[in-house]
């Protein structure tokens, strides 16, 4: 199924007011994959589906030659909707192309001497399109994707009777075996195990048409990506674009937000000391122009009004002088957290709970101790965490403590749907204005991050830490949990928070 050099998928100057959006240019060709990243609310869903023509711009234009996959966040599918009805929606081109080329073989053989000619030039064409799509092999295809993405197969399974899971890697094997020249996806690693994670990565990287990924993940688009487009604010407010992969966004966002906080502190420095010095003009002013008793009238004349000139000069001066760097987002600062050297701050004896957590599981954990805990889903990573917060009690085993020692989990998902009315905005992770009132699920979970480090703990376990955090955010805090003195304790799914921390123990629960 090879891809021609003639296919393009361009955005120019797209603009879409309800996310926010102004100023996107991307062109994507076969061969690259670009990565779309950004905060909570950044319109990187919204893009994607101005990019695939399912929602229209407020200004700009999109321009496509070839064909176009997407895989959207959304799901939808009609009562009596099949697995098979998944198949032949994603294969109808390859369906349309080989019946093309049949009736083409057909009016080939029965044409008459006069018509040859033009009956070659269907068949051709007709025969162009079926190699392109690779249209004989596309329900192999998809057999192999739903195999290797643990999906279902049988065809004739209602996908009411599925799950939002299941229903969602049927339709990505779909896709993945239907040969469009452009796959448009949303967060297309929900819902995979390892393995249907590997087997989507290899396939994207050897895709030979256009890719276009929204993800939060970063080892997907570590090892898939060639051009990453950013979202989150810059200094001159357009969206920035990093050649180079992932690692390229991530050297140059980093340098980039290093300019824009040097830039903006040079100029806040230089309209204070431009501020103090009119201050200090003005003062001299009021007091300091008097001279001496006994000093004639004109002496005085004369040095007040040079006072009032150096005045007006330095007003001049700070009203050219303005800050014209906006101010650059906050960076996550670590607190300091306590450490008690020497002590045992936590020890787990073979615990169990029930059928949560049916392996016996012994921890200790002292100032500085790391441990990964890994495992499938239900394997009781969140249970072990509880237990060791002291919110679950063990059915078996024995949980101790050091006197005075803090405990703080921070859980998978916020345990309250709304706001928080405390007034933690430390850290760099929430901005006073964000402090009572509705929060996103991103915002959510920085409230529930920083009101967990406020309260200093020496014990910290984190539960799927990653979870709705932004790339940028995530980086910041896992170099954070490197060199912390708190004891640390991390149950994940994430690979590349898992490659992060490879140096550390790893506690598998099966």
């Amino acid at each position: 199924m090879p891809a021609t050099t003639t296919v393009q998928l361009v955005a120019a100057g797209i603009r879409a007011d309800r996310a926010r959006l102004s100023g996107i240019d991307l062109a994507v060709s076969a061969g690259s994959r670009w990565g779309i990243v950004g905060e909570n609310g950044r319109g990187k869903t919204t893009l994607l589906r101005i990019l695939a023509g399912t929602l229209a711009p407020d200004a700009g234009t999109v321009h496509l030659v070839g064909t176009l996959g997407v895989a959207d966040q959304e799901l939808t599918f009609q009562p009596g909707d099949t697995v098979g009805t998944f198949v032949e929606a994603a294969l109808a081109e390859s369906r349309a192309a080989l019946a093309g080329l049949e009736e083409a073989a057909q009016s080939l053989a029965e044409a008459s001497s006069g018509a040859l000619v033009e009956a070659e030039g269907l068949y051709a064409r007709a025969l162009g399109v079926a190699e392109r799509l690779d249209a004989w092999d596309a329900d192999r295809r998809v057999d192999l994707a739903l195999a290797r993405l643990g999906a279902v197969d049988d065809r004739e399974r209602p996908l009411a009777t599925l799950s939002v899971g299941q229903r969602y890697r049927v339709r990505l094997a779909c896709l993945l075996g239907a040969a469009h020249d452009f796959l448009l996806m949303d967060e297309p690693t929900n819902h995979l195990d390892a393995d249907g994670l590997d087997f989507l990565t290899g396939r994207l990287r050897s895709h030979p048409g256009g890719v276009v990924l929204v993800s939060h993940d970063r080892a997907l688009l570590s090892d898939v990506t060639t051009t990453i487009l950013d979202l989150d604010p810059t200094m001159d407010g357009r969206p920035a674009v990093h050649g180079g992969g992932f690692a390229g966004y991530q050297s140059g966002r980093a340098a980039a937000l290093a300019r824009w906080e040097q830039t903006y502190d040079e100029q806040a420095a230089e309209r204070a000391r431009l501020a103090d010095a009119l201050s200090e003009a003005q003062n001299r002013l009021v007091t300091g122009w008097r001279p001496d008793k006994g000093v004639g009238r004109h002496k005085r004349a004369t040095r007040a009004s040079g006072l009032v000139r150096s005045v007006h000069r330095r007003s001049d001066e700070l009203d050219r002088q303005a800050v014209t760097a906006p101010r650059p987002p906050a960076r996550f600062r670590m607190p300091e957290l306590p450490e008690r050297p020497g002590v045992t701050l936590l020890a787990a004896d073979r615990i169990t709970v029930g059928q949560r957590l049916r392996q016996p599981v012994s921890v200790t954990l002292a100032s500085g101790s790391r441990l990964v805990v890994t495992g499938s889903n239900g394997a009781g990573k969140s249970t072990l965490l509880a237990v060791l917060a002291g919110l679950l009690r063990p059915d078996s085993g024995t949980v101790s403590r050091a006197h005075g020692v803090r405990t703080g989990l921070l859980s998978q998902e916020s345990p309250e749907p709304a706001a928080r009315r405390a007034t933690v905005t430390t850290f760099g992770l929430l901005a006073a204005s964000d402090s009572g009132r509705p929060l996103s699920t991103g915002q959510r979970r920085r409230w529930d991050l920083a009101s967990l480090l406020a309260t200093e703990p020496h014990v910290l376990l984190l539960d799927e830490p990653t979870n709705h955090l932004s790339i940028a955010l995530v980086d910041e805090l896992t170099e954070a949990l490197l060199h912390t003195p708190a004891a640390v304790v991390v149950a994940t799914h994430d690979r590349q928070l898992r490659k992060d921390l490879g140096a550390w123990p790893e506690l598998h629960l099966g």
